[in-house]
């Protein structure tokens, strides 16, 4: 399973980078970038949901105990979270994937961002989580892609 979605990634990530550059080298918004992404990933999973920015658990707001971004460590809250880009069956407890993306251009520090994907893994039962880190300048690409 892993292998099909490491290479339905690399091949969506491929399109994106060549279908949209334009919007990499305008550095638009994460979600813009997000949700293209997500579009060139549904062929590579059919039966599932492939759905950016989905806060829904079942009927109730997903929520993650996780630190805030600008407290020490210790302070874990439960926090309403915003996925970028997330594979999964609506409405059931089967959740495959989850994409954390972020631009070169971010001031937000990373480890943010996998802590949070961690937390999904741990927390709401995801099988497989990525960080993918996109470069918008001039010549876009995929910096980092960091499994979890």
């Amino acid at each position: 399973m892993k292998k099909h979605i490491e290479q339905a990634l690399n091949e969506a990530l491929g399109s994106l980078l060549e279908k949209d550059a334009f919007i990499l080298k305008a550095d638009v918004n994460e979600r813009t970038i997000s949700h293209r992404l997500a579009g060139y990933l549904e062929p590579y999973f059919l039966g599932w949901d492939v759905d950016c920015e989905y806060n829904r658990n079942h009927d109730d707001p997903k929520r993650l105990a996780i630190p805030r971004r600008d407290i020490s460590n210790d302070d874990i809250q439960a926090r309403t979270v915003f996925p970028d880009v997330i594979v999964h069956k609506r409405g059931t407890d089967e959740n495959l994937l989850v994409i954390e993306m972020k631009k070169t251009t971010s001031q937000e520090l990373d480890k943010f961002d996998l802590r949070k994907l961690d937390a999904f893994k741990e927390q709401l039962g995801y099988k497989f989580a990525v960080f993918v880190k996109v470069r918008t300048d001039a010549t876009p690409r995929i910096e980092t892609i960091s499994w979890r």
